[in-house]
């Protein structure tokens, strides 16, 4: 039997260090290309939700001096969230991990962030926030995600200007110093895809924190649906991590991001300073301008826009650029 093993982007600070990733039996779902056309795309597509992960799989991470033992979990899943007290400079650093099933073993390298000494973490929904996905129409999402490889897929309009300048927000060398995370409700199945779509548009580089995995073609049709409870926990989780900072939000009005970053502003109001929600249809929700409104109120800043540019102007007008 062959494994495959697919590490993601973790994160420490100066006490802990977070790695997580995914075993699975023969392919992980980033080993398919997402490069290809017509139906060979949408056979890449349907192979990255019909996994096999491998549950109970003996996980050694190396980092440094620290040697640690795990096993995976029913879905193929691991996390390390082990102290760390050892002295690491700020920026990335690859780490190492083991694994062992049976007579198999299979290594691989993965990097993690220290983040550097700054003034701003930037938290980014994916989906209708840089990429667009038509999240709010399931057969017209459905039908970009099988009918459109990587390099059809489009970005909108600025968003990656505006997300380099605020990456050196703040700092005079520079230098992209901010740290960035992306927390979507798509699930890890597309980790490959958004990390290269990400590469592609020269977004700045992120941690990347996604859904629970899917394992069959029914889960594929219901992909990024359902409950949204998990990048609630998710952001919650990344600024409790790193409560010296002061975060940027950036959300869509496709589903429920007004609302989780208004429950977020409740409970972290001092670590706020605004929250971007982008305007996908041609006119402005109700809800969601009374939910910006009740954020307003905590005295966190925030914006409604169509056009990256529109949000660009309003990061120079607060300070923020």
């Amino acid at each position: 039997m062959k494994i495959d093993l697919k590490l993601y982007r973790g994160y420490m600070n100066d006490e802990e260090l977070i790695v997580f990733g995914h075993v699975f039996k023969s392919w992980s779902p980033a080993s398919y290309r997402i490069d290809r056309r017509g139906f060979k795309h949408v056979l890449s597509i349907l192979r990255m939700f019909t996994i096999s992960p491998l549950s109970n799989a003996r996980i050694t991470l190396n980092f440094k001096d620290t040697v640690i033992k795990t096993k995976t979990l029913d879905d193929g899943y691991f996390r390390f969230t082990i102290p760390f007290g050892g002295k690491v400079e700020s920026g990335w650093h690859e780490y190492k991990v083991t694994c062992e099933f049976n007579e198999f073993g299979i290594v691989a390298i993965g990097e993690l962030l220290k983040p550097f000494e700054s003034k701003y973490g930037i938290i980014s929904d994916i989906d209708d926030t840089f990429l667009i996905s038509h999240s709010n129409n399931f057969f017209k999402k459905l039908y970009v995600l099988l009918s459109k490889n990587i390099n059809k897929r489009k970005i909108f309009n600025d968003v990656a200007v505006h997300y380099r300048a605020l990456s050196i927000s703040g700092h005079d060398n520079n230098i992209a110093s901010n740290s960035f995370f992306y927390v979507s409700s798509s699930e890890w199945n597309l980790y490959g895809f958004i990390e290269e779509f990400a590469r592609i548009h020269e977004l700045p580089k992120a941690v990347i924190k996604l859904k629970k995995i899917k394992t069959g073609v029914t889960d594929f049709l219901f992909s990024g649906r359902g409950s949204h409870d998990h990048k609630f926990e998710k952001i919650k989780d990344i600024i409790s991590f790193y409560p010296a900072l002061t975060y940027v939000l950036f959300g869509d009005d496709t589903q429920q991001d007004p609302f989780l970053y208004e429950r977020i502003c409740k409970i972290f109001p001092k670590n706020i300073k605004v929250v971007y929600i982008r305007q996908t249809s041609k006119s402005k929700k109700a809800r969601v301008i009374k939910a910006l409104d009740n954020i307003q109120d905590l005295s966190v800043k925030t914006m409604y826009y169509h056009n990256s540019s529109e949000a660009i102007n309003h990061s120079k007008e607060i300070g923020l650029l």
